[in-house]
Formats: C-alpha cells, sequence, structure tokens
C-alpha cells in the first residue's frame, strides 16, 4: 500500500485522472476496476471516480508495487490490460503468433506500449507463467520478425534454451517459411528462383537489388510459384531461402512486378487502381525441418502451422 496527501498542486482533479498521473503504468481499465472495489480510498473510504480531490485529502492505493515503477520499455507491459494475440500454436517453450498488419513487433521511435512483444510479455505476466520480478529472470524474446505492415506468423520463445535452438535452427535454415503475395503482372516463369545481392540503404530504411556481389551487399534468395492470376494481379508463394530486410518486396519490384499496396517498392498510381495502401505479404506458414537434433524442440520436427486466413487473398481472390 502506498499513501498520498494531496497538495495545492493537485487539488481539483479527478480521482481518476490524478490516479492515472500518479501511476502512469496502470491500464485505465483495471484503474478504473480498483476504484469500484475500493482499493483506491480516499481519506480512509472508497470513492467515485469522478471525484473532485481536496488539499489535504489523504489517498491509500491498495496496487501491486511493480505499477509504480517509472515507465520504461522493460516495464510496458504493465500497461496493457487485455493482450490482443491471435495465437496459431503454444506449448510450455513457444509461441507462434499470427501477428496483424500496421502492429510493429519491437518499441521503436513511434510505438512504445502497443507492439507484439509487448502484448506477448502481458499475455505471459498475467498467465503467471512469466514475470521479470523474479531471481534471474528470462524475459520472452522473438525469434524472428516482420515488418510493421506485413502479417503472419512470429515465433516467440518462452524460456532461453528455446531462444538459442530457435535462433540456430533460423540460421542453419532449418526452419522452412512461406509466405504469400500479390504481385502485379505476370512472371515469367510463372515459377523459379529470384537472386540477387541486397544493399541497405538506412537513411531510407530501403534495400536496393544488385545481380552482382557488391561491397556491403548481402546474398538473397527467394523460390516462388504463382498460384492463380486475375485482373493484371497475380498470387504468388514464396519461400525464403534467406531472411535479408525487405527481401520478398524489393526481388519482386527488381523483377519488374512490385507487390500490390507497396508505396516503398511500387508505384502509388498502380495501387490506388487496387485500393490497397500497404503490401499484400503475409508469412502465412512455417515448416519444422530438422537435419540435426532440436534439444527440448525435438518433438516440433516434421510439423508445419499455418494461418486458417489471408485477407488480401479474400479479397482480391476468392474462392482460392
Amino acid at each position: 500500500m502506498k499513501e498520498y496527501v494531496i497538495s495545492k498542486n493537485d487539488a481539483g482533479q479527478r480521482l481518476d485522472r490524478w490516479l492515472a498521473k500518479t501511476v502512469p503504468l496502470l491500464p485505465g481499465p483495471l484503474a478504473q476496476k480498483y476504484i469500484r472495489l475500493k482499493r483506491v480510498k480516499v481519506n480512509g473510504k472508497g470513492s467515485k471516480r469522478d471525484v473532485r480531490l481536496q488539499i489535504g485529502d489523504v489517498l491509500q492505493l491498495y496496487i501491486n508495487d511493480e505499477f509504480f515503477q517509472q515507465p520504461s520499455e522493460e516495464n510496458a507491459f504493465l500497461s496493457v490490460f487485455q493482450p490482443r494475440l491471435d495465437l496459431v500454436y503454444e506449448d510450455e517453450h513457444l509461441l507462434l503468433v499470427n501477428k496483424r498488419p500496421g502492429l510493429v513487433v519491437h518499441p521503436d521511435e513511434t510505438e512504445r506500449v502497443n507492439t507484439l512483444i509487448t502484448h506477448i510479455q502481458a499475455y505471459l505476466y498475467q498467465k503467471k507463467e512469466w514475470s521479470p520480478y523474479r531471481e534471474h529472470s528470462f524475459a520472452p524474446a522473438l525469434c524472428n520478425r516482420i515488418d510493421r505492415n506485413t502479417g503472419g506468423i512470429v515465433i516467440a520463445a518462452k524460456d532461453a534454451e528455446t531462444l538459442r535452438i530457435m535462433n540456430q535452427k533460423i540460421r542453419d535454415r532449418e526452419i522452412s517459411k512461406y509466405y504469400l503475395a500479390i504481385i502485379h503482372g505476370k512472371m515469367n516463369p510463372p515459377s523459379g528462383k529470384l537472386e540477387g545481392f541486397l544493399l541497405k540503404n538506412e537513411d531510407k530504411k530501403q534495400v536496393k537489388v544488385f545481380d552482382h556481389p557488391i561491397s556491403g551487399g548481402k546474398s538473397a534468395a527467394t523460390l516462388y510459384r504463382t498460384l492463380q492470376s486475375r485482373n493484371g494481379l497475380s498470387l504468388v508463394e514464396c519461400e525464403l531461402l534467406t531472411g535479408r530486410t525487405h527481401q520478398i518486396r524489393a526481388q519482386f519490384a527488381a523483377a519488374g512486378h512490385p507487390l500490390l499496396g507497396d508505396g516503398k517498392y511500387g508505384r502509388e498510381k498502380d495501387n490506388k487502381r487496387y485500393g490497397r495502401s500497404f503490401q499484400a505479404l503475409y508469412s502465412y506458414r512455417l515448416s519444422f525441418d530438422f537435419t540435426t537434433d532440436g534439444g527440448i524442440l525435438d518433438y516440433l520436427n516434421g510439423k508445419y502451422f499455418q494461418v486458417s486466413q489471408v485477407d488480401f487473398v479474400d479479397e482480391y481472390f476468392p474462392n482460392t
């Protein structure tokens, strides 16, 4: 329990607004619940959320200590009252989460709280499967990343051993990642392999594709096959053989067939014609194809996981 005495500077505020300012990590809906449950007392009694505080009022807050910390990237999960996760699979070691387009995976300069990893940590904290306040506690971590406006399956490790194994399997290409994408036009041939070297421009947050090795460039390879073509668009399945930044987006654009909706590598006028404002790209399937020992995760070998629905497929290629 923590106790506060209202000073001249805080007098006149509503109780709920004072509480939001004083305990910023406490989610608003939870604060309202605590007020209703009389875990927030004014002069020793329960109170309504819209009561105006007076000089000298004594407030007693029966709230868990962790909510009184200063907000930081490490404790942002406390601010998430109801985690929003579309779980594809979960067991004692990991989560497979279907990330929605528009959600960043990690905190950045534009978003601190509403991120995929924050929602995952809040989910596991509220389930009492994880707490950063235990000695030597491991923080749940992502094993792979997906761009903000790309949707699809992200792997999250619940323990350090899972994170180590997954990172190694990804590096050794023992986890196959499949994407669905819609491109402008038709690929010729309909199936094949895109290869090149990608050079990243950090200032523009963009990559350029070269057909020859270049200083600072990284090799990139993508298998693709056309599933359907209609109305000037093609639905393609892509398998990443390497995992470079913007790999699929940049390679198809370099081949003359940018992704539908891609404002960074495509043409705005073409995207407007189809009413799509962000890239039609989805990491829809993961396959665990271990060729070496998987340790505590060996039970995953030979299994695959797939999302049940991809919005742009339903919109542009119904009945596929």
